[in-house]
């Protein structure tokens, strides 16, 4: 990618959300594609990425979205409502091209916007446990493999 490219990427990416039975379909596939692009096919993990979570009824999707037509999604993250009533922070990913330009924290900080000081939990891939301690999360315990990918459990609030 050229670095004109990447500027307008960073300049024309916009935050989305929307509940699950909000999402249009082209928009979910894009999401859910996004996330088996990175996840299964890039990081070699071979794991059922598509949980039955994406459709809860309390389930919300954050994507960025910027360049071309249709817009391309460049990032998406997901909230959950947690039976106990804390949300879960998952499936936080950038498409390879748009990576290094402050995109995964653009979609923090727009979901902790939604979210404020209540309790949240996320599991992080054990590398960006930096990444995720600058927004206030912190490890409750001790790495451990999801399906070849180290992960720490992590909290805030």
């Amino acid at each position: 990618m050229t670095s004109d490219a990447a500027r307008r990427i960073d300049s024309t990416a916009t935050v989305h959300r929307a509940w699950a039975a909000d999402l249009d379909p082209r928009t979910l596939y894009e999401l859910m594609r996004l996330r088996v692009d990175v996840f299964v096919v890039e990081q070699e993990s071979a794991y059922a990425e598509l949980d039955g979570r994406d459709l809860e009824d309390r389930a919300r999707h954050f994507w960025l979205a910027g360049g071309g037509r249709p817009p391309a999604v460049l990032g998406t993250l997901r909230l959950l409502k947690e039976p106990n009533g804390e949300y879960r922070i998952g499936r936080l990913c950038t498409a390879k091209e748009a990576r290094g330009r402050g995109l995964g924290k653009r979609l923090m900080e727009a979901v902790l916007a939604e979210t404020g000081d209540r309790p949240s939990v996320l599991d992080s891939q054990e590398h960006l446990v930096d990444f995720y301690a600058g927004f206030g999360y912190r490890a409750t315990g001790e790495p451990y493999d999801w399906d070849g990918v180290a992960h720490v459990p992590m909290r805030r609030g």
